[in-house]
């Protein structure tokens, strides 16, 4: 048991979860454990693996320590910890799907996500369909017999649409399903899946947790009646996770609260400004009264985090090249939910059905944690710059 803060504040929480100092002797921190092989004291115990731990696969007292805070965070049956991102996703996908059966995925969903199901699920014999994320519990149109998945993912992958979960949620479980949802934008600070009626909440860990765009890593937390089947699937594809990787984000997990914070602020304060620009047609932040699903963040989530996007009043691929090679203070590059700030030009190529009417070009930002009025200024140059000015 950690000691205590289990029953403070997020801050409180984060500080101790996942962690008993007395337990190593008093050390602020808990061992990294680099395992593969496990002694057994004799043969009997050895046949019956009757001891804690047994393989390094299978569990150290590290990828126990991020585990245990995952659960209370997420208020989570079980967490396992896996390579990254990605994994957290095809790992439950691969756990609850079988030849034949029929899975739901929202349109807005993160591309890899898109790419595994159209590759490997379809080659495994599973069938894919995607769906609006607008559509509510008007999913229950699209499910069949055989539907034994819901993929949601809110906000929507780079156009920030927002998905009624609990009603999707309700849908499902009336017909069988089970739900899955990436929560990585929120992390379980802003939305906790499992309250909602999720059963299955995915993190990429190498984003908030992590912080430093320095780690790859992935959680994925169930609920009580999805955790055994979850948990088998991991041991079964031996997707275990580094314990120097696992370490980092433990560490990353004790300045969360405060860094996520100061995302929010910056990332709102650089939102309301865009919003104010001629240069830009619209901002795509669900946390703005003008976004079309502000409602349905305002009820569910409790703050948002550093990542949004915005339109360019006009242009194409030249004008939003021109905005990005300008640049200085962004980075140009993947991932998010570091210190630092990011921009890319955003592809609706890969959608069927949430495509958007955009007036131009769609730029994602993560807003890291310099000084708003440099990042205003640096965007400034970026406007001028796809202005042709």
């Amino acid at each position: 048991m950690a000691r205590n803060g289990k029953n403070g504040g997020i801050n409180t929480r984060l500080a101790h979860a996942g962690n008993d100092p007395r337990a190593y002797h008093g050390f602020v921190n808990p061992p990294v454990v680099h395992a593969s092989t496990v002694l057994f004291p004799d043969a009997g115990t050895m046949a019956a693996r009757k001891q804690k731990y047994t393989y390094g696969t299978r569990g150290t007292p590290t990828t126990d320590a991020l585990a245990e805070a995952m659960n209370e965070l997420e208020g989570a049956a079980g967490t396992i910890i896996v390579p990254s991102g990605l994994a957290a996703v095809t790992v439950p996908l691969l756990a609850f799907l079988s030849a034949g059966d029929h899975v739901l995925i929202v349109d807005s969903v993160y591309n890899p996500t898109r790419r595994f199901a159209d590759s490997m699920l379809a080659r495994l014999g599973v069938e894919v369909e995607y769906y609006d994320p607008l559509v509510g519990g008007g999913i229950a149109a699209l499910m069949k017999p055989s539907t034994r998945v819901v993929f949601t993912e809110s906000p929507g992958s780079n156009t920030f649409e927002m998905q009624d979960v609990p009603a999707i949620t309700a849908a499902a479980h009336a017909r069988g399903a089970i739900v899955m949802m990436d929560n990585t934008w929120a992390t379980p600070l802003f939305f906790r899946p499992l309250e909602h009626g999720v059963d299955i909440s995915i993190h990429a860990a190498t984003k908030y947790p992590g912080g430093h765009s320095d780690v790859l890593l992935g959680t994925v937390s169930a609920n009580a009646d999805c955790w055994k089947r979850l948990h088998d699937a991991f041991i079964t594809l031996g997707a275990c996770a580094g314990p120097d990787d696992v370490y980092q984000v433990l560490r990353g997990l004790r300045t969360m609260g405060v860094r996520l914070q100061r995302h929010q602020e910056s990332a709102l304060a650089i939102a309301r400004w865009l919003e104010g620009r001629d240069e830009v047609a619209q901002v795509l932040h669900p946390a703005l009264p003008s976004h079309p699903g502000h409602a349905i963040w305002k009820r569910d989530f409790s703050g948002a985090s550093g990542l949004f996007s915005f339109v360019l009043a006009g242009g194409g691929t030249r004008e939003a090249h021109a905005f990005l090679d300008a640049l200085r203070i962004f980075g140009l590059g993947y991932s998010w939910g570091g210190f630092e700030s990011l921009a890319v030009d955003v592809s609706l190529a890969d959608r069927t059905i949430a495509k958007g009417d955009y007036p131009g070009p769609v730029i994602r930002l993560q807003i890291g944690l310099e000084d708003v009025e440099d990042l205003k200024a640096d965007i400034e140059n970026g406007l001028r710059a796809a202005g042709g000015r």
